[in-house]
């Protein structure tokens, strides 16, 4: 199982939010971003059979831009295994459930994604791997999946991603 986790792009600032922190969403600029992103990721050849994204606002709105470009194959699915709070290992039993050959992107938020990529690659929840908003990684997850089985294929950060869309439409063969 291949499973890109990605951070939701640049939102509105809570101070200048009067709603609740589930309502805010993406600045245009954090959107358009995203886009670039998203030009990244196709250039990377992801194409996922599944996209899980968390409820909040951002992150859908990240989630449905994301699935647009990549015309993905499959509806978005609204996860709550994918909250800031929500414990990593419920994302791990969630994944579980999923078919062998799945390539999966969940789009979430901090400090969640951290402590996700940590238990997949080192067996423990730890803040030892952060994403910067809009920046992803590919872990590639053996089944059955358990903590630490997880080979890290890439981590990038959201200027690495929109760079890649400027270099053509192909992976280099040496990739």
């Amino acid at each position: 199982m291949d499973c890109v986790l990605l951070r939701h792009g640049i939102a509105v600032d809570r101070e200048q939010w009067e709603g609740t922190d589930g309502d805010r969403p993406l600045t245009d600029r954090g959107a358009k971003r995203v886009e670039q992103v998203a030009s990244g990721l196709k250039w990377l050849e992801i194409q996922p059979t599944h996209v899980l994204t968390s409820p909040l606002v951002r992150a859908m709105e990240t989630a449905k831009i994301i699935h647009t470009s990549l015309k993905g194959r499959s509806a978005l699915q609204v996860v709550n295994e994918l909250l800031p709070d929500a414990a990593p290992e419920q994302l791990l039993t969630l994944l579980s459930d999923l078919p062998r050959e799945t390539s999966v992107l969940c789009v979430g938020h901090e400090p969640h994604l951290s402590l996700t990529a940590s238990l997949m690659l080192a067996g423990k929840p730890s803040m030892s791997f952060p994403f910067k908003k809009a920046g992803a990684c590919l872990i590639e997850m053996p089944t059955p999946l358990k903590p630490s089985r997880g080979t890290l294929r890439w981590w990038m950060g959201p200027s690495q991603l929109r760079a890649l869309r400027k270099k053509g439409s192909k992976v280099p063969a040496d990739w």
